[in-house]
């Protein structure tokens, strides 16, 4: 096993995210890592955020740090060698389920821990620790930089040279001429000039994720909370206080201002009214001095300030007011997980890995590779990014929809079709304050409709369609788009988010049909357990398959894994394990079985095999001696619908696990379904599930 500090050059570097996007990035290379903050940082007695953090997004089991208390006693007394055994025990203890790499994040650096320097670089020693180094661009030349990585450099290195992984620039200002500081740096510092301490990454500053949302702004000022809204959803990315009359600031009421006014400004009152009822998302509308809008003006605009728009009141001014709102904490609150999930995703995308991981001589994994939640995200949107598919949106002006698809846009995701109105995508998109990007391609319904009308005539002849009625059905935006996947026009479809999974998966029996090979359409979830991702077919679409069907269900889940990075171990499940149990359900198990091992012989598949037996190795150990499958399984293979379905559902809401999918297999081109609750990332992943498997010869998994 390897270890990392993570230590600070300076105060303010950004230590915990770097940290925390370092496990992740190192999860991302198929590592098993562990991390651990030996020492707390603050005397709060609330859990230290870092560990927090690893705790609920990592899913790693970090014990509580020692306190800061208890540490600076320790070296008040001189006993600075029982502090470093009792870090030793913590580290071995966080590692006893045999990690590859643990993660130790140092003590930030700050006026009232003077001593956290030389306690860090003590930490680091006594871990045995390569550290990287966590600097930061904000409001430094590269002078005192290149002096600063030197120093932090030289406490950290060993007698013979070695010791050091990397080190990490945090808070690069926009338009920063990076080979000029590199030359600057170099030219400077000797570790740096020499290959000794390697570049592992440049985070650039980011506003978004700096955005605090409205009820973190009402918790700082302890406002009282007149219409509660999204106050838990939206983010204040700007703060207008209302000096000047309404049309000087117009200008300023855009998605996520925070409008901060007094409550006899009716004008700014309505004013904000209008732009939320017009489909800008503001943050939220504050009224300060303790004031209120009079009743006539309430109830004029209630159908704005009763409904999603987060309405605060404040007993200051709002020149104190937004004093004190220049003052909020940085720090993310422990129950913005979306906050923080965004944050690590941003980092780690930033970190070169690869270099760390050649620096580290971590054996090599790739046999026995884990794919993590954070692992099976990333790999999803970087086959999507290498697949370059074109994938039509029926429901083109969405506005989750648009959301979704100018984000796979600009981040290449795949080259997204809207089918709506030009104009009314705009719309929504300027709702939102987003730029519709130049790759972002929309068709209006209207104008291209007439052409497939001949083409899904000659498709459904043998059923008898009519030219009126094929127009007529082509008027809904799902069989049009449709109707472009069957001609091969793009690539995938994706709808669902207005529809009905019917509506959307209808039109796909009827014009794209099975792939050759099918018997039946399936479906899977990707579970993202903590620790692994699992497949669960079919959760969603066959109510009772026969054994025939229940075998190409299981071939075509494990080929669904093998596409997404998932080594495929399929358990058939029953309630029974292997011969223990008989009946027409059993044998007709065991019959599906057969059939997958005389089909795909490459295959590691058994059953009949109980849930427990197929997931906890201990258990299918003693039910299942032998099996290459037990305790290890990868796809669960459910009986029936009925089985199945309650089984996600009741993983999904008492493990708090998310759920992906369901992902239609079994069709010539893929076709997939959205829930109508789902969120904008919800939907990025959709696209991009269906740009993968638009990759395969067969969409069959």
């Amino acid at each position: 096993m390897k270890t990392l500090f993570v230590a600070p050059t300076r105060n303010g570097v950004g230590l915990s995210s770097t940290a925390l996007g370092l496990t992740r990035a190192l999860e991302r290379q198929g590592l098993k890592v562990a991390f651990l903050k030996p020492i707390a940082q603050t005397h709060e007695a609330r859990t230290d955020d870092s560990v927090h953090f690893a705790r609920t997004l990592a899913h790693l089991p970090t014990p509580d740090p020692i306190t800061l208390t208890h540490a600076e006693e320790q070296l008040s007394l001189g006993a600075e060698e029982d502090l470093m055994e009792a870090v030793v025990t913590l580290a071995r203890q966080v590692t006893g389920g045999g990690a590859d790499v643990l993660v130790v994040e140092g003590l930030a650096l700050n006026e009232r821990n003077v001593y956290a320097g030389a306690l860090n670089a003590s930490l680091a020693r006594n871990l045995e620790a390569d550290t990287v180094l966590v600097s930061s661009l904000a409001g430094v030349g590269a002078a005192e930089l290149a002096d600063e990585l030197e120093i932090s450099a030289q406490a950290y290195r060993r007698s013979d040279g070695s010791g050091l992984s990397g080190y990490v620039l945090n808070f690069a200002p926009p338009g920063l001429d990076f080979g000029t500081l590199m030359a600057e740096l170099r030219a400077r510092s000797r570790v740096l000039s020499g290959g000794t301490l390697p570049l592992l990454g440049v985070v650039s500053q980011s506003g978004g994720l700096n955005a605090p949302r409205t009820l973190d702004v009402a918790r700082h000022l302890g406002a009282e909370v007149v219409n509660e809204g999204e106050a838990g959803l939206r983010r204040v990315t700007s703060t207008v206080v209302t000096a000047r009359t309404v049309p000087k600031m117009a200008h300023l009421f855009v998605p996520g201002a925070l409008v901060v006014t007094p409550g006899d400004r009716e004008d700014v009152i309505m004013a904000a009214a209008l732009s939320h009822l017009s489909g800008v998302p503001l943050a939220g509308l504050m009224f300060t001095s303790g004031s209120a809008p009079e009743d006539s003006i309430e109830r004029l605009c209630r159908a704005a300030l009763g409904s999603t728009l987060p309405v605060l009141r404040v007993n200051t001014n709002s020149f104190e007011t937004a004093s004190r709102l220049s003052r909020l904490d940085p720090r993310v609150p422990h129950d913005d997980t979306q906050r923080m999930e965004r944050m690590l995703d941003f980092i780690a995308d930033r970190l070169d890995t690869g270099t760390l991981v050649a620096r580290l001589r971590v054996p090599d994994v790739a046999g026995n590779r884990r794919l993590p939640p954070s692992a099976f995200r990333y790999e999803l949107i970087q086959k999507a990014r290498a697949a370059a598919k074109r994938i039509v949106l029926p429901e083109g002006d969405e506005p989750r929809t648009v959301k979704a698809a100018i984000r796979c846009t600009e981040k290449g995701i795949a080259r997204c079709v809207l089918l709506a109105d030009p104009e009314r995508v705009r719309q929504v998109a300027e709702g939102q304050g987003l730029t519709l990007p130049d790759g972002l391609e929309i068709l209006h319904p209207d104008s291209i409709r007439a052409r497939y009308v001949e083409p899904m005539v000659e498709l459904r002849r043998s059923k008898g369609l009519t030219a009126p009625q094929a127009e007529a059905q082509l008027e809904d935006t799902v069989v049009l788009g449709t109707m472009m996947l069957a001609l091969g026009e793009v690539d995938g479809l994706v709808s669902g988010a207005v529809h009905t999974t019917a509506n959307t998966v209808r039109p796909a029996l009827q014009l794209i049909k099975t792939a050759p090979g099918s018997r039946l359409v399936s479906s899977v979830f990707f579970m993202l357990m903590p620790e692994q991702v699992l497949v669960y077919g079919d959760a969603a679409i066959n109510p009772n398959p026969n054994a025939e069907e229940l075998a190409d269900i299981a071939i075509q889940s494990a080929d669904s894994a093998q596409a997404f990075g998932i080594t495929p171990r399929v358990a058939m499940l029953s309630y029974s394990t292997g011969e223990s149990g008989s009946g027409e359900d059993v044998e007709k198990v065991k019959a599906a079985t057969a059939l997958v091992r005389e089909r795909r012989p490459d295959l590691l598949v058994d059953g009949p095999m109980q849930y427990d037996a197929a997931s906890v190795l201990s258990v299918g150990q003693a039910k299942a001696p032998g099996s290459p499958v037990a305790g290890r399984a990868t796809v669960f293979i459910f009986p029936d619908l009925n089985t199945g379905n309650t089984t996600y559902k009741a993983v999904q809401r008492a493990a708090g696990v998310i759920a992906v999918g369901p992902m239609l297999q079994g069709l010539r081109k893929p076709v997939n379904d959205l829930s109508r609750g789902a969120l904008v990332d919800d939907i990025v992943y959709t696209i991009a599930l269906t740009a993968i498997q638009a990759t395969q010869g067969k969409v069959e998994g």
